[in-house]
């Protein structure tokens, strides 16, 4: 899948005690399939650390990446614009969570999140707006456009 994806969302460990809720949330209108999350689950870290994290970010072309964990990432001249702006979030020594905002191809958004460890450490996304995590899977369908969220 390469299209769009566009999204507002924190990006976090998936915990292995994350479940699917039995009845989706509605989401601007639209049924969407969340996780059910607990607090303590969301302690969960990354398995990489903020240091390694800006070292690989840094590392992508067209990719700015500042020491505070701010960073920006933008098309190549002549491909279809998109941008994403992001910043990095620790504790103690883990990359705790990632918030990020923009539009790339899925393929860019592939790239990215093996700077988090992807795909050996499981994702899940945080809807900013709606307050919902959601697996990757669903995230994909969602910020690929079958539901609004922005």
């Amino acid at each position: 899948m390469n299209g769009m994806l566009t999204f507002h969302v924190s990006l976090h460990a998936q915990p292995a005690e994350a479940v699917l809720n039995l009845t989706p949330a509605i989401v601007d209108g639209q049924p969407v399939q969340t996780l059910a999350v607990s607090v303590e689950q969301l302690a969960t870290p990354f398995a990489v650390s903020f240091e390694q994290a800006g070292e690989t970010l840094a590392n992508l072309p067209r990719l700015f990446f500042e020491p505070d964990g701010s960073f920006v990432w933008v098309s190549a001249r002549g491909d279809e614009p998109w941008q994403v702006d992001g910043n990095l979030f620790d504790r103690a020594g883990r990359l705790q969570f990632v918030d990020l905002k923009g539009s790339c191809p899925a393929a860019e958004l592939d790239r990215l999140l093996a700077a988090f460890d992807w795909p050996q450490t499981a994702v899940m996304f945080q809807l900013v707006r709606a307050a919902v995590f959601l697996d990757e899977a669903e995230f994909r369908r969602v910020a690929g456009g079958a539901v609004e969220t922005g």
